[in-house]
Formats: C-alpha cells, sequence, structure tokens
C-alpha cells in the first residue's frame, strides 16, 4: 500500500488518491446512516401522527384546493389578457371616430347617430315573440314581465351589431392593424378520441361531463359543426366528470375508455349521451351489450378501474387549463363555455380559419 502511494505523486496522483478515499469512506457512511423517522405532527395518549398520516387524510381535500388553485391561474391569465384585449378595442375604436369625425367635419355623437342609431330599425312583434318562445324554458318567468325585456335585448343586440358593422368598416379605411392575439392554451390531444381528420387548421378539445345535460345539448350542437366544417375541423373529447353534482358520470367516463379499448369509444359516448338517463353501472353494461362488445372484457375494465387515472389526468389538466364546469370548448385554444349556440361557436372557427388563410 506504501509503495502504490508513492507513486501517486502530482495533480493525478492526487485525484486518484481522492477517489480511493471516497469509494472506502461513503459504503461507511451509508452505513452509519439511519433512516429518518417520519414526522409526528400531533400525538394522542403517546402515539405520534405522522405528517404522511394527515396528507393521505386531507387527500381528497388537498386535491380539490389544488384544482382550485390551477383554475385560478389560468383564469388570471386569460381575464388579464381580456381586459388588455377590451382596453385596445376601447383605444382603437376611439381614435377610429375622432378621425371619421374630423373626416366629415362633424362630432363623435353625430357620427354615431348617422351611422348607427338611424340605421337600427326596433325589433318587429315576431321578432320578440320568437325569441321568448325559444327561450322560455330558460327564462322561466311571466310572459308580460319578460316581453318588454326580450325587446329591450334585442334592441340592444341591434345597435351593437350595427355599431360593429361600422367600426369594422372603419377599420378597413384607415387600415387599422394589431398584433394583439386571442388568448390561447395548447391543450394536449395526443392519444385521446377524436372525430375529424387531423391535420386541419382548427382543432376544437372538448371538456365534458356524461351526466351534465347542458352537454348534452352542446353535443348535437358540435355533430352539426363537424358536418358543417367537415374538412377543417376536428373534435378531440376529453373528459371531465363533476362527481359532487353528477354521482354516476366518473364510472360513465370510465365505462366510454373501456368502450374505446375495444374501438368503440364515439359508439358508447353518443349512446350515453342520446340515453343520459341510465349510466349506473348496470345501465353501462347494458349499453355495453347493446353495442356487442366482448362483455367479460368490458366489465373487468369497468370493474378494475382500469381508466380511472386517466380520467383523473383528463380533469387534472382541464383544471389546469381554467375548467371549472362543463362542458368547456378549447377551439385552437380560446376558451367558450356552457352550451354554446352554433353561431357563437361557428364565428370563433371562423375567425381562426381566416387567420390561418392570412398565414398561408
Amino acid at each position: 500500500m506504501i509503495g502504490m502511494l508513492g507513486k501517486l505523486t502530482g495533480l493525478p496522483g492526487l485525484v486518484t488518491l481522492c477517489a480511493i478515499a471516497l469509494a472506502v469512506l461513503l459504503p461507511l457512511q451509508a452505513q452509519d446512516r439511519k433512516p429518518a423517522s417520519p414526522k409526528a405532527v400531533a400525538t394522542v395518549d403517546g402515539k405520534a401522527i405522522t405528517e404522511e398520516e394527515l396528507n393521505k387524510a386531507a387527500g381528497s381535500e388537498l386535491e380539490s384546493l389544488e384544482m382550485q388553485k390551477l383554475q385560478f391561474e389560468a383564469n388570471y391569465a386569460r381575464e388579464r389578457h381580456q381586459v388588455l384585449e377590451k382596453s385596445l378595442d376601447r383605444l382603437i375604436e376611439g381614435r377610429l371616430l375622432t378621425a371619421e369625425a374630423a373626416r366629415l367635419g362633424i362630432s363623435q355623437k353625430e357620427l354615431l347617430t348617422t351611422e348607427v342609431d338611424n340605421k337600427v330599425k326596433p325589433p318587429t312583434q315576431a321578432e320578440v315573440e320568437a325569441f321568448y318562445e325559444a327561450n322560455k324554458a330558460r327564462i322561466n318567468q311571466p310572459r308580460e314581465q319578460v316581453i318588454p325585456q326580450v325587446r329591450q335585448y334585442l334592441q340592444r343586440q341591434a345597435y351593437e351589431k350595427a355599431k360593429e358593422e361600422f367600426i369594422q368598416r372603419l377599420n378597413v379605411r384607415y387600415g387599422t392593424k394589431s398584433s394583439l392575439e386571442a388568448f390561447r392554451l395548447q391543450i394536449d390531444t395526443m392519444g385521446h378520441p377524436s372525430r375529424g381528420p387531423e391535420g386541419v387548421p382548427v382543432t376544437i378539445v372538448e371538456f365534458s361531463d356524461f351526466q351534465c345535460t347542458y352537454c348534452k345539448a352542446v353535443e348535437t350542437t358540435l355533430r352539426e359543426i363537424l358536418k358543417n366544417y367537415s374538412k377543417q375541423v376536428r373534435l378531440v373529447y376529453r373528459q371531465y366528470p363533476i362527481p359532487a353534482i353528477h354521482p354516476d358520470a366518473f364510472k360513465a367516463s370510465e365505462a366510454a375508455l373501456c368502450a374505446g379499448a375495444q374501438g368503440r369509444f364515439w359508439e358508447m359516448h353518443d349512446l350515453m349521451f342520446d340515453e343520459q338517463g341510465g349510466l349506473k353501472e348496470d345501465a353501462l353494461k347494458a349499453k355495453a351489450a347493446k353495442l356487442q362488445l366482448d362483455a367479460p372484457a368490458f366489465d373487468s375494465c369497468l370493474q378494475s378501474a382500469k381508466f380511472a387515472d386517466r380520467v383523473r389526468q383528463d380533469v387534472r389538466d382541464g383544471s389546469r387549463a381554467g375548467v371549472s364546469g362543463t362542458p368547456a370548448l378549447f377551439i385552437n385554444g380560446r376558451l367558450l363555455t356552457g352550451a354554446q349556440p352554433y353561431a357563437e361557436i361557428a364565428k370563433v372557427i371562423d375567425d381562426e380559419l381566416k387567420k390561418n388563410s392570412q398565414k398561408r
């Protein structure tokens, strides 16, 4: 040993000597080191309640709190951007009206009266009645109280539309350009059930709950969207069951994925929404039989909760994107919440298609 140490001279020798010492000492230190004892947060009758026990006991509530945090952070970022968008719109509108009023030698008030107010026609009685009939289930108020409010609402809508069209004409005239993009989030689509061709300019990611009546309502709209934009839009489905208000929704989400394992996700998806009243486990198995799925494989998948973690991951991803209710649609990352009518969804799609064509 002494002879060997004598040969280890100079810097390379010292490095080698240090390596030998570490190789000898580290195993000895590892043997001496004892596992850290669990940290106690309380003692009862001389017995400790550990931090690990506490975290486990609070697990579901901590997870719920984490979801709220994720939702808050995403919604804060989205709402901050919306404030900037609205403020920019007001600034642009103010400059456009100033420029146009100066060009015509009139005041802004006179300009708006001429170009907007005078061009807005009051809604007809037939239009008021048609709107009331289409929405009376949601309004849920006596007709005589609601009709004047409906008239005012339609009048205001007509004014806003006329003003928006006028501002758009001014944008063209004065060459308005904005570099402030719409707020959007990247939502993972890889490996999730989808309808429509890949590589299209618009992807809709839907977070949905099979027991949610609003989700059922929007499904009809989305089918129409896919039909009318068949070569331009792809729909990706993500699970977002809310067991607190829909106790059968989580198992229904698992059932859809179990059917998907047999290549029949969308058939089960459509059947569950069409027969939304039957989503308990026996009813789910009956639906699988109706679709002629491999019954033992489906039952085993459902009973073993094979896809439960995947459903939970979808919920986490949705919460991270700001989802707190269903349905939630992300159109190229732009969020629309609730059972939006066809026109609102199409409006965002058309805007995305326009942006895509301008990039070419």
